[in-house]
């Protein structure tokens, strides 16, 4: 049976492309789908402030009359004019390789046509969409800001003549609640560089008071990202379209904002308790009841996930470490929080990833997603 291509165009297509992955995944229990409002805002043409200097196009596989699979070609302007490449993602296929192939290359026959000659990915149009596949890691449920896919994909991928381009890792440590010593040594520490350093913890009473940092938040991850592999800064828009969609998915213990002397915005990390069994009760719709269930998570958990993190490298070197985990053990502490998720990290980002270093006899267990890259001429 042979394999055909329906490009996106409408309302309600889009909605199938993004339930094509509910259905694949369905009964997985790793699997943690995303919200449909949240996908449809993300995808569509109207709404992400991303298509003012991006283009995409969408298209689902079908073998006879059933999906099969489905595809997003994105083009990034600024990473077309600098490296020409395409970028392809929101890739899901059954374990068919003609299925696979027809999608990789439809984005490559789209990108050669634009005067493109590499392909890589799965990435999104920021760094803040999903992003790598699932190489290592399958029995470990995804955060609602990663991906699961099953293991056969890199091998379609590998056999489409991609290599590797990049990796991310994640970290899941336990907790040391109750560890008093060490709650004792963070505070020194702190103390320490606070008086020397000028830094503090900002205490916040409400989101509102949050939301006061939110642009500084984003220009930090501006000055901070760039040299990062897929990273382009975003926008003005951009920023607003982030903070009117994540700022209000925050709880304010779990927020870190460190600032200088003068009230600049120094180093910040947002973290959250985890929403993946919330977002697998509300099976991907907000309404009637899904909400409910990312409220009750929101006030009873056990697992926080990491969702940004950036530090000016001047502050870095002066101890925003140490008044980071100060706080976040606090929380943790608080809350009753017994795991803490890293989120994806750049493997070539030793920053983060020596943020880790000193808790690694307590980690779990790695998980590693990787984006691809191949020529499109080859």
């Amino acid at each position: 049976m042979s394999v055909s291509l329906l490009e996106v165009t409408t309302k309600k297509q889009l909605k199938d492309f993004i339930k094509f992955q509910w259905k694949l995944y369905a009964g997985v229990k790793q699997f943690v789908p995303p919200i449909l409002s949240m996908e449809l805002s993300t995808l569509s043409w109207d709404k992400n402030p991303a298509f003012k200097h991006s283009k995409a196009k969408y298209w689902i596989a079908y073998k006879g009359k059933k999906a099969a699979g489905r595809i997003a070609g994105i083009i990034h302007g600024a990473e077309a004019k600098e490296h020409q490449k395409i970028r392809f993602g929101w890739i899901d296929f059954i374990d068919d390789f003609e299925v696979s192939s027809a999608l990789i290359h439809q984005v490559m026959e789209w990108g050669s046509s634009e005067g493109l000659n590499k392909i890589h990915g799965p990435l999104g149009f920021t760094d803040l969409d999903f992003e790598g596949s699932l190489i290592e890691g399958f029995n470990q449920t995804a955060t609602q800001a990663t991906l699961y896919n099953f293991p056969y994909y890199k091998d379609h991928f590998e056999k489409l003549g991609f290599t590797k381009a990049v990796d991310w890792t994640e970290s899941r440590i336990k907790v040391p609640l109750g560890d008093e010593k060490l709650a004792e040594d963070l505070n020194r520490k702190a103390n320490i560089v606070s008086e020397r350093y000028g830094m503090q913890i900002k205490e916040f009473k409400s989101g509102k008071e949050i939301l006061k940092y939110a642009d500084q938040a984003f220009e930090l991850l501006n000055d901070t990202y760039g040299h990062l592999y897929g990273y382009y800064k975003l926008s003005d828009e951009q920023i607003k379209y982030f903070i009117d969609a994540y700022f209000g998915f925050v709880q304010k213990d779990f927020i870190l904002m460190v600032v200088d002397e003068n009230d600049r915005l120094v180093g910040f990390a947002i973290t959250l308790p985890s929403l993946s069994k919330a977002f697998q009760k509300a099976k991907g719709h907000l309404y009637p009841f899904g909400f409910i269930h990312i409220l009750k998570a929101f006030y009873s958990n056990d697992i926080v996930d990491f969702f940004l993190i950036a530090a000016k490298p001047e502050y870095q070197r002066k101890g925003f470490n140490a008044l980071l985990w100060k706080r976040l053990f606090w929380a943790c502490n608080k809350h009753g929080i017994k795991e803490i998720h890293s989120g994806q990290m750049l493997e070539e980002n030793t920053n983060v990833n020596n943020l880790w270093a000193k808790y690694e006899s307590a980690k779990d267990e790695e998980i590693r997603r990787r984006c691809f890259i191949r020529d499109i001429s080859s």
